[in-house]
């Protein structure tokens, strides 16, 4: 479990430094997670992650599985009334959490047949999300 010494506020600047997004603009319309191909996977699903950080609740968000699955296709941007992009904030997300060290995947976790049957470049740019 990821445990932050920053401040909430240091965080949530550090989320929209990051991400170039304004946390506050999104107004829970559920565009994002209507158009999401991975958010049948996520908890949370991205409106509910956005609403979480509007709260405060960043370790909730930061400690989830949701921010490793987007897959960065933009269509939450797109589809967004307001232009607010999931999938920069969770790359912010998953910047922080790196940042602070966290691993959540180890070679040795990581099946010996993936590793010879996957293209290099998806298993190297996999890793080095997964990974610190």
């Amino acid at each position: 479990m990821l445990e932050l010494t920053q401040t909430s506020k240091e965080i949530k600047e550090d989320i929209q430094l990051l991400s170039g997004q304004t946390l506050s603009d999104c107004y829970q319309c559920g565009e994002c997670t209507a158009g999401c191909p991975t958010a049948f996977a996520m908890d949370p699903v991205p409106s509910q992650s956005i609403r979480l950080l509007q709260l405060g609740k960043y370790s909730e968000v930061l400690n989830s599985t949701g921010i490793w699955l987007c897959a960065a296709c933009n269509v939450c941007g797109e589809r967004c009334p307001r232009g607010v992009d999931y999938g920069k904030i969770a790359d912010a997300l998953r910047t922080i959490v790196l940042r602070n060290k966290i691993t959540h995947v180890t070679l040795e976790q990581v099946d010996k047949n993936f590793i010879l049957d996957a293209p290099q470049q998806a298993f190297i740019a996999a890793f080095r999300k997964f990974t610190t």
